[in-house]
Order: C-alpha cells, then sequence, then structure tokens
C-alpha cells in the first residue's frame, strides 16, 4: 500500500477513534441474514451464506460492516477450501456533520471522505479510499455515491485503480406491508495490467417486511431474493483460461434485525 494511502486511512481511523471517544453514538443497527443460492461462477456453483452487518451514525460520520461465512455443500473453491469468509469495514468521514451543513434541499445532502478495508481467507487484502457523496434523490430512503482508489496487497486484487459504488435503499407499500429494495454496485472502471481487468458487480436485494404482516414490529424480519451479477467476477477477465466469469446468480434469503 502506497505511503499516501496508509497516511489517509490512518487519519480517517483516528478521527473516529476520537469521535467514538468525545461523542455518544446516534444510532445503529445490526442484522443476520441467511442466503442460499446457485448459478456462482469461479466457486462452487450452489452456496449458502450468513452474513453479519453492522451500521451506525456518529457525530463524525457513519461506519458499515459486514462478514459472509460462506458454506459450498461439500464442494471446493480454487483453493481447496470447502467454506470460507469475506468481509468488508467501512468508516466515512461526513464534512457535513462537522461544518452542521447537511441538507436535505437540493441533490447534495453531504460530503464524505469514504474508506473500506476488504479482508477475507488466505492473504485477502485490500484498501480503499476517495470522496463521496449523500444524494436527496426523491423516493429514496437513501443514496450514496462513492468512489475509491483501489489498492490491494495482492496484484489480482486491483492496485491503482479506481472503483465507483452507489448505494441505495427504496421502499414502497405493497398490501398491509411493505418492500424494500437495496443494494449496491462496485464498477471498477479501468484495468490494472494481466492480473485484474476491469468489472461490474450488481448486488440488489427484494425484500417484503414479513415480520409486518404478520404483526410484528416493522422492519424486523424481511424474506425475498438476492441477485448478483458479476461481469468479469474478482476482475478475472470472461474466456481467460477458458473461464466463463460472468455471473448471473439468484438466492433465497431471510433477513432479522436486532
Amino acid at each position: 500500500m502506497t505511503r499516501m494511502t496508509v497516511t489517509a486511512l490512518s487519519a480517517l481511523g483516528l478521527a473516529f477513534s476520537a469521535s467514538a471517544v468525545a461523542y455518544p453514538l446516534q444510532w445503529q443497527n445490526n442484522s443476520l441474514t441467511y442466503l442460499y443460492g446457485t448459478d456462482f461462477q469461479l466457486d462452487p456453483n450452489t452456496q449458502q451464506t450468513l452474513t453479519f452487518e453492522h451500521v451506525s451514525g456518529w457525530n463524525a460520520g457513519d461506519l458499515f460492516l459486514f462478514v459472509d461465512a460462506i458454506h459450498y455443500q461439500g464442494a471446493e473453491n480454487g483453493f481447496g477450501y470447502r467454506d470460507t469468509f469475506y468481509g468488508e469495514l467501512s468508516p466515512r468521514l461526513s464534512f457535513g456533520k462537522l461544518t452542521d451543513s447537511i441538507s436535505d434541499d437540493g441533490l447534495v445532502r453531504d460530503v464524505l471522505l469514504a474508506a473500506t478495508y476488504e479482508f477475507g481467507r488466505g492473504d485477502l487484502n485490500n484498501y480503499l479510499l476517495g470522496p463521496a457523496l449523500d444524494l436527496n434523490i426523491p423516493g429514496f430512503d437513501y443514496f450514496q455515491l462513492n468512489t475509491y482508489y483501489r489498492r490491494a496487497d495482492q496484484s489480482d486484487g486491483g492496485r491503482g485503480v479506481w472503483q465507483i459504488t452507489p448505494v441505495w435503499g427504496y421502499t414502497f407499500p405493497a398490501g398491509r406491508s411493505d418492500v424494500l429494495i437495496d443494494g449496491f454496485i462496485d464498477w471498477v472502471v479501468d484495468n490494472d495490467g494481466d492480473d485484474y481487468h476491469a468489472n461490474l458487480h450488481v448486488n440488489p436485494q427484494i425484500k417484503y417486511d414479513m415480520g409486518k404482516a404478520l404483526g410484528w414490529k416493522a422492519k424486523q424480519f424481511y424474506t425475498g431474493v438476492e441477485y448478483d451479477y458479476w461481469k468479469n467476477k474478482y476482475g478475472v477477465n470472461n474466456g481467460d483460461f477458458g473461464l466463463d466469469t460472468n455471473q448471473s446468480a439468484i438466492s433465497l434469503l431471510a433477513k432479522y434485525h436486532f
């Protein structure tokens, strides 16, 4: 990782540490999600995944964390693993909060500095840093536009490339309950030599608020599906080495918030 990236990430970490000490937590939400899906590429076809997610707001910004525990139904991936894990830690420093200038009027709600640390089994360590915007888009619960300079420990994780990551949530009524459509897009827009190719990862979830429909607490228990489209998965160019790296997979899901 470059010295500039290390310095910027360290500064962001110190800012969040200071915020945690000086100010109380504003809000938080945690959840567990179970997924069962098929038609995955470069990994065993069928997968079960248990995901823990945490999101919280602080006086200086916000924080998102998730960890996937992935099981391959007795099959093995290319590294000989029958299961693996993957996670991301994503703090964002809010200039709107620091300057008391967050606006619900106009297109731009907030300007932020966003960082992400990607980690997984083996030697997977990737570092991302860049500017971000929170946007006011009518009808959406939230809409983020994060841009990152991507730097990986290993050349096959992307070194010196740029990534654009929109994140959104949209809720609409459906009978006696609601449907939530949320998700993200990771678009790596340029190439990194021969080891990491530009790729597009689109991952929306369509979820029905089953808890609300059953008369329980709203926004607590969801059921639905996740669609996972990944062109040039893991940055491997489709067709290289005779591999199909364009993924189109669907998973059933159940999600509980606590």
